[in-house]
């Protein structure tokens, strides 16, 4: 595998490990080939259909034999440590000594899959070895499939292909975050919660460590020209080339003056190329005698306070957080940098599990208005129709978001938002043709600079999320899959006017269930617990459930169907009817995953 600068250390690998009945004189000896094609044909699923952020397939590690006891359990854990190894599948056809064969690593995401066939017991290894690790407090997740197989079948189900790789995405975004960092640029902006770092919920909960950095390095390395000044010209003469600058709408008198606007230009595009050295560091540097911030601080995830110390005398950070969360820059298409407004860090976190298990970018929004129909009519005269007709939700935000939200990439002739590997120079055009770049509001902004402004596409199944902090309680996240929608251009047009029409707007709409928070559109408002989500393409809350249970990080609302819904086995020993109540009292019983 390719080592990739940008990640500190190799990507983690998942490790397959097929157990066996140890009775040899017979029985071992009749089961190892099929209980190794089992693994081998994992492997194969896996590394045919999930994929590192940078798009390469993800690299599975087979245990050197088939694991009939505790001496070859402790040979696999080895190779695995040894290859760098962050999540762990065991398969088996057959019976098998339950503790002595299972993986007992605290730190690593774990599932079994037991065959479903009648001429070996492997699904009464399957109860055994979960009993077992229920009994250990290690939660495992058990798959088993459906329908009755024959001994030798090399065939992996439907209903256990969407379960491995289910498991596989959740447990990687949990070996990504491991060791990684949360930059901190600045504090907390104008008193949101989010903001406020809480340094155990990263390390007990993600693995991660915190960064801190004062806004005013900014001030230094422009001063100093801490930057890579060959990159900064071909920047700033992409970004003059390809980002339209829209209408100023200021009133006469906050409206900034030609030269104050070329220069805000300047200190966006040495803002973002900054931010982004801060994260991950640039060799550059050292060339320029700048060996320590060469470096980096190996940071996975950031945040820019702006609001207010920095916005009311620099320009804002909208450029700059735009560019960096969306799939391309000057240097043509590469994986986002996740990067969160006001340094929200609990959205920045949404943001990265939401990426971690797509591969691609995430807008970071506002939820900032629940529109009836009722309200809609009245103010417009427009009577809402088709997924739009129960009302609509305005996520909409003070100026950044990733390109990638416009909805103009497509597949199929549909909009998406592809992994970035996937982009085309057509895709990446439409990005910048469907965008303004509209001078600040300097009644927000005194100090000026550039919001992003555009419609996102309706039409696309996303999925919003946000991670909450309860006093008490600890994290919780909340789930709602739904679409983006499109209106009539006037409708739009009167609606957005009513906020700041200068910053990038999405309509969305959740899918209803006619139950508790998803009994209607106001409800899913009402319920949601900060005022900023992430917006994530595909219906991915399913996923997002899994990671959470892995991280013990329970769900306080989602509109997931209960059949796609994938928890370790010790959830159902917390009860079976009421799932969202079992939730909460495995999350609390096992405690975070890292503490």
């Amino acid at each position: 595998m390719a080592k990739d600068p940008r990640y500190v250390g190799n990507l983690p690998k998942i490790g397959i490990r097929p157990t066996i009945d140890g009775r040899r004189k017979g029985v071992r000896e009749s089961l190892e080939e099929t209980t190794m094609n089992m693994a081998k044909a994992v492997a194969k699923l896996l590394e045919e259909n999930v994929f590192y952020y940078n798009g390469q397939p993800v690299e599975c590690v087979i245990a050197d034999t088939c694991i009939g006891g505790v001496k070859e359990a402790a040979e696999a854990a080895e190779k695995f440590a040894r290859e760098g190894v962050g999540v762990s599948i065991t398969v088996t056809p057959c019976w098998c000594y339950g503790t002595e064969t299972m993986d007992m690593d605290p730190h690593i995401p774990k599932a079994v899959w037991g065959f479903n066939g009648t001429e070996r017991p492997g699904a009464v290894y399957l109860a055994a070895v979960l009993a077992g690790y229920n009994q250990k407090g290690l939660p495992a997740f058990g798959i088993y499939g459906k329908d009755v197989q024959d001994a030798g079948d090399t065939n992996i189900p439907e209903d256990v292909k969407e379960k491995l790789i289910r498991f596989a995405k959740a447990g990687l975004a949990v070996a990504m975050m491991k060791g990684k960092s949360y930059l901190s640029i600045g504090s907390v902006s104008m008193g949101i919660a989010g903001s406020v770092v809480q340094e155990d919920f990263f390390q007990n909960y993600l693995g991660m460590r915190n960064e801190y950095v004062d806004m005013s390095e900014f001030v230094r390395r422009i001063e100093l020209e801490i930057y890579d000044k060959e990159e900064y010209e071909r920047a700033l003469k992409w970004v003059k080339e390809n980002c339209k600058v829209g209408p100023d709408n200021n009133r006469d008198g906050f409206k900034r003056t030609e030269e104050q606007k070329e220069k805000d230009w300047e200190i966006s595009v040495k803002m973002a190329l900054i931010a982004r050295d801060l994260m991950v560091g640039n060799k550059k540097l050292e060339e320029m005698g700048y060996g320590e911030e060469a470096l980096g601080r190996n940071a996975i995830v950031a945040g820019f306070q702006g609001q207010r110390q920095w916005t009311d005398y620099f320009p804002n950070g909208d450029f700059m957080e735009t560019i960096l969360n969306s799939s391309f820059d000057w240097n043509g298409k590469r994986a986002p940098y996740i990067f969160a407004t006001e340094n929200d860090n609990l959205n920045g976190i949404s943001m990265l599990f939401g990426y971690l298990l797509t591969n691609t970018a995430q807008i970071f929004a506002d939820v900032r208005t629940y529109w009836s129909p009722e309200a809609v009519k009245r103010v417009t005269g427009y009577t809402l129709e088709g997924r739009a007709a129960n009302g609509i939700i305005h996520l909409i935000n003070s100026g950044a978001a990733a390109l990638d939200g416009t909805g103009e990439q497509t597949k199929d002739g549909k909009p998406v938002i592809k992994p970035y590997y996937e982009l085309t120079d057509e895709d990446i055009k439409k990005c910048l043709e469907a965008t303004q770049f509209r001078p600040a509001s300097t009644e927000y902004f005194r100090g000026g600079g550039y919001s992003t402004d555009f419609l996102t596409k309706g039409g696309m199944p996303v999925t919003i999320s946000r991670l909450n902090i309860v006093k008490g309680l600890g994290p919780v996240l909340q789930i709602a899959e739904g679409y983006t929608v499109d209106l009539p251009e006037e409708v739009h047009d009167v609606l957005d006017k009513r906020t700041d029409p200068t910053w990038p707007t999405t309509w969305f709409v959740p899918n209803l269930t006619g139950e508790g928070a998803f009994k209607d559109v106001y409800s899913v408002m009402n319920n949601w617990g900060a005022n900023h989500c992430s917006i994530s393409y595909g219906h991915i809350g399913a996923d997002l459930i899994t990671l959470a249970s892995i991280l013990r990080i329970p769900v306080n609302m989602h509109n997931v169907p209960e059949e796609k819904i994938f928890r370790p086995d010790a959830w159902s020993m917390f009860g079976t009817k009421d799932l969202e109540g079992a939730d909460y009292r495995a999350c609390k019983n096992f405690g975070p995953i890292y503490k």
